[in-house]
């Protein structure tokens, strides 16, 4: 019984060993969000952004839209940034205080703002995300994640309305 267990060992370190790896593949799977931006922005009753001029080194991980959610019509696009560290844009026309706070996962107002490209941004903290957060009429804008504030408003920069082709 130890000889067959030793022959099974031996066999499996084999296996293992030989196994091809490639831990050079970045384990991020990129998705193209322009399919589901352009869909989205006919549905939507508020003009979507999207991110524009962001070098190759962002790549969007995922994309949703929902015409109808507890924050209503519900726009969000994740990214990883060049750090590896995540982004999100997410829009709503629903409840603001409510989205803000599920979509930055709990960040609080700092009561700071920043401006960037002449749009105002209130300045929100926490514990997992960080955000920015900019209402205009009904629709609030939120860029959020973990990365630093530098790379949440190099984002924010690059936000322009979808222009549906």
């Amino acid at each position: 019984m130890l000889l067959s267990m030793a022959v099974i060992t031996v066999g499996a370190l084999f296996f293992y060993f030989v196994q091809p790896t490639d831990t050079g593949q970045d384990p991020v799977r990129a998705v193209d969000y322009a399919v589901e931006a352009s869909t989205a922005s006919r549905a939507a009753p508020y003009d979507l952004v999207v991110p524009e001029g962001l070098d190759e080194e962002w790549r969007a991980t995922s994309v949703r839209y929902r015409q109808s959610s507890d924050h209503g019509a519900f726009w969000r696009i994740g990214f990883m940034d060049p750090d590896n560290q995540y982004v999100a844009l997410g829009q709503a026309d629903g409840p603001v205080r409510a989205f803000v706070n599920d979509f930055a996962q709990g960040a609080q107002d700092t009561g700071d703002t920043v401006t960037v490209d002449g749009r105002e941004w209130a300045v929100h903290t926490g514990g997992k995300y960080d955000a920015l957060v900019s209402e205009e009429g009904d629709v609030t804008t939120v860029v959020t994640g973990t990365a630093g504030a530098e790379q949440l408003e190099a984002f924010a920069a690059s936000l322009a309305p979808h222009a549906n082709q």
